[in-house]
């Protein structure tokens, strides 16, 4: 089967069986080859991929990602990083390896809805991957407008050595924290400053393809209009 037709796949479908190598989101399941994702299916040279139509966010170790805490068990949280996936936060990465189920209170610490700056510590594909909020910069996000783009865009967002996110902060006075998995908490004190932080973002992601785009966004950035 090896260079068939690309198809489409969806998660949990077994795309070939046999001695191949399960790459890009896709697992091995016994002698079957399974996608994780919605996608287009390669096969090719002895192993299988599935290439993402969606463009949505895959995650991989130490990246950083802004969540959505979604719901809560009796020992951990799930949380909405933007992905097929959902994040698994342990209760013992907040409360410390002396957590009881019974008598600590896990809303107290994080409720359904709350942004949290996260890490991802394991991004083992054959289960969610298992995130951490312990470490400089993550935690609980409590302020700012959550922006969603495109994961693919958010390379073109920061700019080369950071060169465009530092100066759309620079001129807005805002702080923009970045998710890998497309995700961002824009604040400022500034009203009209935050406005047009998300303007400028929502202009890169429109217009990520244009060689000029450096040009437009200092151009919409320096524009007097709000």
């Amino acid at each position: 089967m090896s260079g068939e037709k690309k198809r489409h796949v969806i998660p949990g479908e077994v795309i070939t069986s046999g001695p191949y190598r399960a790459e890009q989101n896709t697992i091995q399941v016994g002698d079957n080859i399974v996608s994780t994702i919605i996608g287009l299916s390669d096969v090719h040279d002895g192993s299988v991929r599935v290439i993402p139509l969606t463009g949505g966010y895959m995650p991989k170790d130490d990246d950083l990602v802004i969540g959505k805490i979604a719901s809560h068990s009796s020992l951990s949280w799930t949380a909405d990083i933007n992905s097929c996936y959902v994040g698994m936060l342990p209760a013992s990465d907040v409360f410390g390896r002396d957590y009881s189920s019974s008598s600590d209170d896990m809303t107290a610490k994080l409720a359904k809805g709350d942004l949290i700056a996260a890490r991802i510590v394991n991004a083992d594909m054959t289960r969610d991957p298992l995130i951490t909020i312990s470490g400089r910069e993550l935690g609980k996000i409590d302020s700012g407008e959550l922006v969603k783009i495109s994961p693919n865009k958010v390379p073109r967002l920061i700019g080369k050595r950071g060169s465009m996110i530092q100066m759309i902060e620079s001129s807005t006075n805002s702080q923009i924290t970045i998710g890998q998995n497309g995700l961002l908490v824009v604040s400022s004190e500034d009203p009209n400053g935050l406005l047009k932080a998300i303007r400028a973002i929502e202009l890169i992601e429109e217009q990520a393809h244009v060689a000029n785009l450096t040009d437009q966004v200092n151009e919409m950035l320096e524009s007097k209009s709000e």
